[in-house]
Parts: C-alpha cells; structure tokens; sequence
C-alpha cells in the first residue's frame, strides 16, 4: 500500500510541475502531458477502487 501512495504523490508532483512549466513557459505540450497524466491516474486509481469492492464483496459469506 506504501508503493501506490508513493505512486500517487510523484503523480500529483508530476502534474503539478506540468501545469508549472506551462505557466512559466506557455507551451502546451506541458499542458497536453499534465492532462494525460491526470487522466491515466484518475483510470487507474477507479480500477484500483474497483478491485477493492470486488475484494470486500468477495470476502462477505452467503
């Protein structure tokens, strides 16, 4: 569970420094990877979600 919070912090600092250098810079490739990134940690994180209802529900006797 450390290893995914560590994922999620390094993501959030990588979108940040994203938005960062296109505030800075203006270039909109820094703009177009922050929103990738974003987008695909958003996916992720839902799969993650999923699976552990799946889990909790698995774990519950009938």
């Amino acid at each position: 569970m450390w290893f995914l919070r560590l994922l999620a912090v390094i993501l959030v600092i990588a979108v940040g420094a994203g938005f960062l250098l296109y505030a800075v810079s203006g270039d909109r490739k820094y703009l177009g990877f922050s929103w990738r990134l974003a987008r695909w940690g958003i996916v992720f994180a839902l799969i993650f979600f999923a699976l552990m209802i799946l889990e909790r529900l698995a774990v519950i006797p009938v």
